[in-house]
């Protein structure tokens, strides 16, 4: 399990020497979770322990939603002031995500012909 978070955190380290290297408006984080992701199609399967790591991370999610929720409480006068752009900031990237991510599973994953529907269920 060590081994698993010691991969994640040397891309989010890799990612981070990018960003600064190259002064990308990028975080270093979602550049070294795209390089961890351009390793696993490089190695076609992820190694068993970074599923296991992965999977007990995803146990203690909500976890990690605590930091964000002290920050919104920290920016409540910020937030009085703005509520109204930021609204819509969420409102229209959640739909545009939303509409996104639909287009994107039904390029991955055609639709089967009813025939073939039948034939499965069969």
């Amino acid at each position: 399990m060590i081994a698993a978070f010691a991969l994640i955190l040397v891309c989010q380290l890799f990612g981070e020497v990018v960003s600064e290297l190259f002064d990308l408006p990028v975080p270093g984080p979602v550049i070294g979770m795209v390089l961890l992701f351009i390793g696993l199609l490089v190695t076609r399967k992820p190694p068993k322990v970074l599923t296991d790591a992965a999977d007990n991370l995803l146990i203690h999610f909500s976890l990690l939603f605590v930091p964000a929720g002290v920050g919104v409480v920290t920016q409540i006068d910020r937030l009085k002031g703005d509520w109204l752009p930021i609204a819509a900031a969420l409102t229209i990237s959640t739909l545009l995500t939303m509409v996104l991510t639909a287009l994107l599973m039904s390029k991955l994953f055609p639709k089967q012909d009813t025939a073939q529907k039948a034939e499965d269920a069969q």
